[in-house]
C-alpha cells in the first residue's frame, strides 16, 4: 500500500465531508504506519467531532509524540480537553500551540476559557490577538462582541460585531448577537431587523426566533412576538426561555391560565430557571391558585434568591411573604444587569445656585393609571418660582382626559418612548436636569436602564416601585418614617427620605360621583355587615382569606365585596369558601367601573380589610377618600406597610396592627360594634379635607423642601444622606 497515496485520498474524503471513508483509511494508515502523526491527528479531530473524546485525545497525543511542534494538534487536545472539563490543561495546550507559532484559533479558544472564568480583561487581550494575526478569523469578532456586552461595552458591542460581519455579513450567529446589543440598549426596531436578517440565512435558528419575539413584544407587536415565540418552540419544544417569554406575553394580556401552564412546563424542564418560578408563582396568585402555595411554588422562589446569585422577577418577589435582606439581594442583581446598558455621558458639571430647580419625572404611566391618580394635582402645584418640572414619557399616549391634564400640568412634556436608552439618557442630560425622579423601578414598562446612564446628578426612587432598586444609580427613596423604619434603612441601597407624614400624594381633584346608589344593585343585603377589599387578587394570601372567612362565620348575615379583576380569581376564591364552610354565595364581586362611580360605591361597605403581605396602596387611599374606614396589619417591608402610613396620616392609627391576631380581632370587635365604627367613620369624615393625607398643598411643600435639601446638599459638596423632610403646614 503507497501510505502517502491513501493518505491524500483519506484527507480529500474528509474535506469532502465523506467522514466514514475518510475514518476508514486513516485507520488503514495507521495500521501501517502507526507514527503516521498527520493520520493520527486528522483522525483524531474526526473523531473530536462525533463526541468521542477519549480516543480523540489519545489519537492526537500520538501525533504530538511524533511532532511536537504542531500547533494545530495543540489547539486540537486543547479543545478536547476543555469538553472534558480538564480547563487548566486545555489552557496549557493552547498556550503550548501560541508559543510555538502565533495562532488565531488558539488565542480564541484561550480567550474563550478566560471568559467564561471571569478573566475578561484577559479575555479581551486574547481575542484582540486572534484578531491582529488573523485579521478574517470571525469567530474572534464575534466572541469580543460577547465579552463586551458581557461587561455593559455595549457600544464596543456593536462595533466589533458590525467589523466582522463587513467581513461576512452572512454570520447569524454575529447577526443574532448584534440584535441582542442593539436590544439591550432599547434600539428595538434595528434589532428586530438584525433577528430578521439572522432568521432569513439560519431559519432554524430557535434563539434568534425566541428574541424576535421580545423585540416585537416591546414595539407592540404582539401577536407577531406570539408567532415568533411559538415558532422557536416549533423548532425545539423544550427551550426554556421561549417557554417564559411566551408566557409573560400571554400574562400580561389577560391569558394567565395559558401562561401559568407555560411557567410550570417551564420549571420541569429547567427547575433552576428561576425566572419562570418567579412568574408562576405570581401568576397563580393573581388567579388565586394557591394549591401548593407556599412550600413548591413561593418557597422555591425565595430558596433560589437566598442561594443566589440570581435574577428572580423583582416585582413578583417584593409580592412574596419575603425578608427585606431576599428583597435587597435581588433587587441588586436586576441592578447589575440593567447597569449593562450604560451610555458614556459626561461628567455633570459643578452644581450652580440658579432660580429654579430642575426636577425631571420618568414615568411610563401618564395616562388612566393608579400613579397618575394619585400625583396628578401634585405636578400641577410645583411652584413653578423654584421649580422646573419635565415629564419623561416612556409609556404610551392615550387619548383621554387623564392624559391631557398631566400634559398641561408640566411645564415640558416629552415623549422618549421610541428613543433608545442612550438616546434618552443624553436628552435628559442635555435638559441640565437636577433631580431626575423615577416613578416606575422594575415594574411593568420600566426603563431602568436609562437611570443607569445617570442622566441627572440627583436621582431618587419614588411612588412607583415599593422597595430597593439596589442600584449604585440611585440616590434617594422617598418614603416616611412609617414606611421604612430607622432600624430598616439598611436593607435600602438608596438614601431614606423620610417625609413628615405620608409618601404618597393625593389628587384632592378626584370626583366621586353623585349618585343615588343602592345594595342592592350590587348584590349586597340591605341590612348585613358588608366587608370589602378592593384589592388585586395576587395581594390575597390563604392565611388573610381564612380570616376573612372566620369572621363571616362569626359576623351573621355578612358578606365579603371584592373586585372582579379575574374571573379565574373568584372562581377559585368561591372554592376556596366552600371549602370553608362558607357559602361561596356570601362572596360577592364587583366589576370594574370609572373611578367616579367606584368611589361612589365604596360609601355602601362598612369596612375595608388590607391584606398582607401586601397591602392596599392607592386602593386604600381610594377608599379613605371615599369615607370607608380601612382596617391593615402593617408587615415587615415597604410593600406591606403603605395602608398603614396612609392611615397614619389620615389620623386613624388605631385601624393598624401588627399582626394579624389583633387584625381579625379588631375586625370582628367592629363589625359587632356599630357605635365604634360609626365614630371611626365620622372621624375619617372631618378629617378628609384637613388631614396631611389628603391636604395637598402641605404634601407637595414638603416634598418640594425634600427636593431643595437633596439640592443644598450637592451645592455643599456633601454625599446623599438620609434625612427627615421638613413639615411646612
Amino acid at each position: 500500500m503507497a501510505v502517502d497515496k491513501v493518505l491524500v485520498q483519506a484527507v480529500e474524503a474528509h474535506q469532502a465531508g465523506r467522514l466514514e471513508d475518510a475514518e476508514k483509511l486513516y485507520r488503514k494508515i495507521l495500521l501501517k504506519r502507526p507514527r503516521e502523526a498527520l493520520a493520527a491527528q486528522n483522525l483524531g479531530a474526526l473523531l473530536y467531532g462525533r463526541g468521542e473524546l477519549e480516543e480523540a485525545a489519545r489519537l492526537i497525543r500520538r501525533a504530538l509524540s511524533v511532532d511536537p511542534r504542531s500547533t494545530e494538534a495543540h489547539n486540537n487536545l486543547g479543545n478536547i480537553l476543555r469538553d472534558q472539563g480538564k480547563l487548566d490543561d486545555a489552557v496549557a495546550s493552547y498556550q503550548k500551540a501560541i508559543r510555538l507559532q502565533p495562532n488565531a484559533a488558539a488565542h480564541n479558544n484561550l480567550g474563550n476559557i478566560l471568559r467564561g472564568r471571569g478573566a475578561f480583561a484577559e479575555a479581551i487581550a486574547c481575542y484582540e490577538e486572534a484578531i491582529r494575526v488573523q485579521p478574517d478569523y470571525l469567530h474572534s469578532y464575534y466572541h469580543l462582541g460577547m465579552v463586551y456586552r458581557q461587561t455593559g461595552r455595549l457600544a464596543e458591542a456593536v462595533a466589533i460585531q458590525e467589523k466582522g460581519l463587513a467581513i461576512n455579513p452572512r454570520f447569524p450567529q454575529a447577526l443574532m448577537n448584534l440584535g441582542i446589543c442593539l436590544f439591550e440598549m432599547g434600539r428595538h426596531a434595528e434589532a428586530i431587523a438584525r433577528y430578521r436578517e439572522t432568521l432569513a440565512i439560519a431559519p432554524q435558528y430557535f434563539e434568534a426566533w425566541s428574541n424576535l419575539g421580545n423585540a416585537l413584544k416591546h414595539v407592540q407587536d404582539l401577536a407577531g412576538a406570539e408567532a415568533a415565540y411559538r415558532e422557536a418552540l416549533r423548532m425545539r419544544p423544550d427551550f426554556v426561555d421561549a417557554l417564559a417569554n411566551l408566557g409573560t406575553l400571554l400574562a400580561e394580556n389577560g391569558r394567565r391560565r395559558e401562561a401559568i401552564a407555560l411557567f410550570e412546563q417551564a420549571t420541569v424542564i429547567a427547575p433552576e430557571h428561576t425566572g419562570s418560578w418567579g412568574k408562576l408563582s405570581f401568576e397563580k396568585r393573581h388567579i388565586c391558585d394557591w394549591r401548593d402555595f407556599d412550600d413548591k411554588v413561593d418557597g422555591k422562589v425565595r430558596r433560589l434568591v437566598r442561594e443566589g446569585p440570581t435574577r428572580v422577577s423583582a416585582f413578583s418577589l417584593i409580592t412574596l411573604d419575603s425578608t427585606p435582606e431576599e428583597q435587597l439581594i435581588n433587587a441588586r442583581g436586576y441592578a447589575a444587569q440593567v447597569g449593562r446598558a450604560t451610555v458614556s455621558l459626561p461628567p455633570h458639571p459643578a452644581p450652580r445656585r440658579r432660580e429654579k430647580i430642575r426636577i425631571g419625572y420618568l414615568s411610563a404611566d401618564y395616562l388612566p393609571h393608579a400613579t397618575a391618580y394619585l400625583m396628578a394635582e401634585l405636578f400641577e402645584r410645583h411652584d413653578r418660582s423654584r421649580f422646573e418640572i419635565t415629564a419623561y414619557s416612556i409609556g404610551p399616549d392615550s387619548d383621554s382626559d387623564v392624559r391631557r391634564r398631566l400634559v398641561a400640568g408640566f411645564d415640558h412634556f416629552v415623549d422618549l418612548r421610541l428613543l433608545p436608552h442612550d438616546e434618552s439618557a443624553r436628552r435628559i442630560y442635555a435638559d441640565d436636569i437636577d433631580i431626575l425622579v423615577d416613578l416606575k423601578g422594575y415594574t411593568q414598562n420600566a426603563r431602568p436602564e436609562i437611570m443607569a446612564s445617570r442622566p441627572a446628578p440627583i436621582q431618587v426612587n419614588y411612588l412607583g416601585y415599593p422597595g430597593t432598586m439596589g442600584a449604585p444609580f440611585i440616590d434617594y427613596i422617598i418614603a416616611d418614617r412609617f414606611l421604612i423604619p430607622p432600624e430598616q434603612h439598611a436593607w435600602f441601597d438608596e438614601k431614606v427620605v423620610a417625609l413628615p407624614h405620608s409618601y404618597q400624594p393625593n389628587d384632592t381633584k378626584r370626583p366621586i360621583a353623585s349618585l343615588q346608589l343602592s345594595r342592592a344593585a350590587f348584590g349586597l343585603p340591605e341590612q348585613g355587615f358588608v366587608f370589602s377589599s378592593f384589592n388585586n387578587p395576587y395581594k390575597l394570601t390563604p392565611r388573610v382569606f381564612d380570616i376573612w372567612m372566620r369572621l363571616l362565620a362569626q359576623v351573621p348575615g355578612s358578606v365579603l365585596w371584592q373586585l372582579q379583576v379575574e374571573p379565574d380569581a373568584a372562581e377559585n376564591l368561591r372554592r376556596e369558601a366552600q371549602a370553608r364552610g362558607i357559602d361561596p354565595a356570601r362572596l360577592v364581586f364587583a366589576l370594574p367601573l370609572p373611578q367616579p362611580a367606584h368611589l361612589a360605591r365604596q360609601a355602601l361597605a362598612d369596612l375595608f380589610l388590607d391584606t398582607l403581605p401586601v397591602n392596599a396602596h392607592t386602593t386604600a387611599s381610594d377608599a379613605l377618600w371615599a369615607g370607608l374606614p380601612v382596617l391593615t396589619c402593617a408587615g415587615s417591608t415597604f410593600i406591606g406597610r403603605v395602608a398603614g402610613s396612609l392611615l397614619t396620616a389620615v389620623g386613624l392609627p388605631e385601624l393598624i396592627t401588627d399582626n394579624l391576631e389583633d387584625y381579625e380581632a379588631l375586625a370582628l370587635a367592629l363589625a359587632r360594634d356599630p357605635a365604634r365604627l360609626a365614630a371611626l367613620r365620622q372621624r375619617l369624615a372631618a378629617n378628609r379635607l384637613t388631614s396631611p393625607l389628603f391636604d395637598i398643598a402641605r404634601f407637595s411643600r414638603n416634598l418640594e423642601a425634600a427636593y431643595t435639601q437633596m439640592w443644598e446638599r450637592r451645592l455643599a459638596g456633601q454625599p446623599p444622606a438620609a434625612f427627615t423632610g421638613e413639615d411646612r403646614p
